[in-house]
């Protein structure tokens, strides 16, 4: 669990650095309590002054917690359990990046908060690259460089206006593609539902998100806001990605253990 912790903790200590300073001024980023359809009330302190979509953070600390801890398999190998460590501690880890974000209205949280989204992405595509690599020994090479270009392609973002949002499609269409590739070399029933569920909340995750204003006028989204919902979708998206990967991960192993015999 070292090695996944140091991996996870050093980028994002980097990535934090940069954040503050002026290299990313430009970067377009909501500053304002009117981007959220959630009021702000004043009489409570920042960090829960949107208490809802505050409060939902602790979503991710807690299904990190449980993939970290009890999520694991007595079966799985060395660079399995790796990587399952590695996306547990993001999502644990990415918790008070947002909920700084809303704490603070400041840009560097809200940069952060951006460009941390990226990387998460693309750690379902580096897990897949490795059942996808089996019987083979996993190239860490592939890995890295995955996820470097990943990072870096955060700099689309001084580009556009919309260089984020350009970036993160491209994120979530190569990892929904992945996925629904390994579904057909190595999945079963059991993880087709897995990848179903991952896909549909990756889509609430979005369409929620984009229709929070809109969806206030509706009674059932006034408390609750379509960005509270698509946090709510966000955490329910790394559940069922640790599900669906997990799960596909033991079957290829299995067959991997059979074919060497």
């Amino acid at each position: 669990m070292r090695s996944a912790l140091l991996h996870v903790v050093i980028p994002l200590v980097i990535i934090t650095a940069l954040s503050r300073t002026s290299l990313f001024s430009d970067v377009h980023v909501d500053l304002t309590y009117e981007h959220y359809a959630e009021q702000r009330l004043d009489y409570l302190p920042a960090f829960l002054a949107m208490p809802c979509n505050c409060l939902v953070n602790v979503g991710y600390i807690l299904v990190g917690l449980y993939w970290l801890f009890w999520g694991g398999s007595i079966q799985e190998t060395q660079e399995s359990r790796y990587l399952r460590e590695v996306f547990a501690l993001m999502a644990i880890c990415y918790a008070p990046v947002q909920w700084t974000r809303l704490a603070t209205l400041q840009r560097a949280p809200a940069v952060l908060d951006q460009w941390v989204t990226l990387p998460i992405f693309a750690w379902v595509p580096v897990w897949i690259f490795y059942i996808e690599e089996l019987p083979q020994r996993w190239r860490v090479w592939r890995a890295a460089a995955l996820e470097l270009c990943s990072v870096l392609s955060y700099g689309l973002a001084l580009a556009h206006e919309l260089g984020f949002e350009a970036t993160l499609v491209c994120h979530v269409t190569f990892a929904v593609y992945k996925g629904v590739r390994l579904q057909v070399w190595h999945g079963d029933d059991r993880s087709r539902l897995h990848l179903l569920q991952a896909m549909v909340s990756c889509a609430g995750f979005v369409g929620l998100k984009l229709l929070d204003h809109r969806l206030s006028d509706l009674w059932l989204f006034q408390r609750l806001t379509g960005h509270f919902w698509s946090k709510v979708c966000d955490v329910l998206q790394f559940h069922y990605s640790f599900c669906f990967l997990t799960a596909v991960t033991r079957r290829a192993q299995k067959k991997t253990s059979k074919t060497t015999k």
